[in-house]
Order: C-alpha cells, then structure tokens, then sequence
C-alpha cells in the first residue's frame, strides 16, 4: 500500500494523539477490541453522512445519472491503493461474501480437496465445509496455533498436508485469534510447485500490515474493508488476478461483476471507501502498522514479567502487530474479560485457540498509553486480588484442618 507521506516515529506521541483527536472518542469506557470493526474517522463519518443526505434527496436521478460515474472513481482510487487493475477488483459487503463468490465460482473437479487450518475465521471454515459438501470436495485440516512454530515450521506444516488431490489452500494471512502474521508468500510459491493455488484471507492484515495485495503472490485474495482502512460496515473487496478471471466466469470476455447479480444497493457506504483511502493514506500505512506495533510492545512489555500471564502471541514483534492473546492462570478468559469491563470499564474479547480460551487485546491508532496502563494496572489487580484470595482461602483450609485435628476421631465399639 502505497507509502504517501514522511516517517512518523512511533513514539511521537504529540502526533498520534493529533491524530486521536479525528475519531470520536466513547465516554463510558475504552474499547480495546479493535479488530471487529474500525472506527470511522470524522471525516469519513461525515462524508457518509453526505453521500446518504445526496442520495436521499436525489433518490432514483442520483442512482441513474451519477452513481456510475462515482463507482468508477471508488474502483480507480480502490485498484491503485491495492496495487492492481480495476478489472481484477470486486466490491463486496464483506470477507466472506467474497470468499463465498469465489468458491462458488471456482472451477472444482469432484473429490478436489480443499487444505485449510484451524485458526482460521470460523465462519471461513464453515464455508469451506459448506462449499466441500455441495461440490462433493473432501477437507484436511492442519493446527498451526502454536506461537512457537516458526515461519519454516508453518511453510513446512503447509507442504507436508498437501496431497495429490489438494486443490486449494485455504490460508489467513493474519490470524485473528491470537494477531500471528503467516507467512503467506512464502506458502502461496511453494504451493505453485505442487499447482495449488492458495486463497487468501486478508481480513485483518489489509491496512494494518504495509503491503500491497500482489505481495501476497496469490491469485484468490479476500479483504475487509470495515476492520483497519476504516471504510463503513458493508463493504470488502474480492481480488482475482486478471489472468484467472476467466476460469471463474467462464468466459474470457465476462467480467468479474458478472459472479454475482446486480441489484439495488445502498451506495453511500461504498462511496464513502474513498474517503477512508484518502484519511489513511494521509497517515501512512508503514506509519500506522508501525504505531500499531509499537502500541502492543508498550503494554506487553509490561505484563511480561507476570508470571501468571501466558503468551498465545509469537514473541518476536515482527511477527505480530495489533492484535495480542493472554491467558491469566487459574482465572477463565471470560472472568478476565468481564473484570476488565465491570472495574476498570476497559472492553475486550475472548477468542479460542485450540480448546483453550483466550483474551484478545487490541489497541487502534487513536488508543493513547493512558488507556494501555489502566489495562497493565487491571491485568495487575486482578492478579493480585486472586493470588490474595486463594493464599486466604488456603490458610483457612490449613487452620480447619488443624481444629479439627485437635478433636478425638470417632471409633466404633
């Protein structure tokens, strides 16, 4: 994604709370689960609000005289800030809308098999059992949770599952259970060798992580545009390399809108995607996945020395950005989660990795440290006030104990 402006240090933190005060900012707590949704910046929101107030007044003349004209210029700024071509893009209303458009369309072959993981988006899994099971296609699933396994453990993980019948790698780029960063490139060339090809699920990374779409090496790419680009709910992105438009439409002359029908829609939303290009790339991406790293590392480095605190997050910072998943020992990651909420009005999540769950932490460029050390001082009180708890609830157990030694057992006669 195109770098558009100067370095911003990470630590500037006199920047970054001038960028903070864009974003409306909720009064009755602090939302520190990011990674569902972004929040739209000021300008966005207005510019929304806008094109819904022009297109309400204008109605049916906006729809047939302007929105073809104004869907072009969304298409164009969209293509550019992706890296690709205008005809290789389609707008949808979300990640798995695209994915679903896409393992409908794709050309499949009786007992294929499709090779995904078990981090992956649930309802992305679901799909593609849904699309196996329709198509009468078989699955394998691998496990790559594990924090530990390195970039070459994954990329070999990958290799060894694929089989002479596997067709397609289902592959997330960024793991929204626990923020790991998967070496998708890496992934998406050995395939090739094997001629597999690999969809990906760039829901988290597009606009967090600095990149563009042809980086990934992938022909198939899903994209949310509501999470870190911070374009309005109801609008992501399907990218087909123009080379393979015609294995899904089944002709070399159909375009890649023709996968899905056509209809009455509400445009503003969409619209309003080059506002949110135009207010993210006036920060940078490099500058905000940086500021996103730098904002995880404040508060890790905190808590790492707790040793009640497990880490599901690779340790090394480059391989994780925003998103970061803990566990306390001995305390339910609900139990965190709803501490957090009720003492100190901080809002996360909890996600399962495995059989384990887990509390997913996640700042966004308009968090301030502030906000990350009343998280650090509840994480510490929490612990503390349990580890108290329990060293109570010990001595009492050993001073009963004792009482009740004290007495003549009961013998029979």
């Amino acid at each position: 994604m195109n770098q558009t402006n100067a370095h911003i240090a990470a630590d500037n933190d006199e920047y970054w709370a001038y960028i903070s005060a864009h974003f409306p900012t909720p009064t009755s707590f602090t939302n520190l689960e990011n990674a569902y949704c972004g929040m739209l910046s000021q300008s966005v929101m207005a510019a929304l609000q806008r094109y819904q107030t022009e297109i309400n007044v204008e109605t049916s003349y906006f729809l047939r005289t302007r929105l073809h004209d104004r869907l072009d210029e969304v298409n164009n700024k969209l293509a550019e800030f992706c890296g690709i071509a205008v005809d290789e893009l389609l707008i949808t209303r979300n990640l798995t809308e695209a994915l679903h458009i896409l393992l409908r369309a794709y050309p499949f072959n009786e007992g294929d098999e499709i090779l995904y993981a078990n981090a992956d988006y649930d309802s992305v899994q679901q799909l593609v059992e849904d699309i196996a099971s329709r198509k009468q296609l078989s699955t394998r699933i691998i496990s790559i949770t594990s924090p530990l396994l390195s970039d070459e453990d994954i990329v070999k993980a990958y290799e060894n599952a694929i089989t002479e019948n596997t067709r397609v790698i289902m592959l997330t780029h960024l793991l929204h259970r626990n923020g790991q960063i998967m070496p998708v490139a890496k992934i998406a060339k050995m395939a090739k060798r094997y001629k597999v090809d690999v969809i990906v699920d760039a829901a988290h990374s597009f606009a967090q992580l600095n990149f563009q779409l042809p980086d990934l090496e992938s022909d198939f790419i899903g994209v949310n545009l509501h999470k870190w680009l911070g374009a309005p709910l109801g609008t992501g992105l399907l990218y087909v390399r123009r080379q393979r438009i015609a294995e899904l439409t089944g002709s070399s002359k159909a375009r890649l809108r023709s996968l899905i029908p056509t209809g009455t829609f509400s445009p503003a939303p969409v619209m309003a995607i080059v506002d949110a290009i135009r207010f993210h790339q006036s920060i940078g991406t490099r500058n905000i996945e940086e500021r996103l790293r730098h904002l995880s590392q404040y508060w890790l480095q905190q808590v790492c020395h707790m040793a009640a605190i497990k880490h599901h997050t690779p340790v090394d910072p480059k391989r994780h950005c925003a998103i970061i998943a803990i566990s306390i020992s001995g305390i339910p990651a609900q139990e965190v989660v709803d501490y957090l909420m009720q003492e100190h009005q901080i809002f996360t999540v909890t996600r399962t990795i495995e059989d384990q769950e887990v509390v997913r932490i996640t700042p966004h460029i308009f968090t301030s440290k502030s906000d990350l050390d009343r998280l650090v001082e509840g994480l510490r009180q929490l612990i503390e006030e349990k580890q108290s708890f329990s060293s109570q609830l010990h001595e009492h157990e050993h001073d009963q104990k004792e009482t009740n030694d004290t007495y003549p057992r009961t013998v029979s006669l």
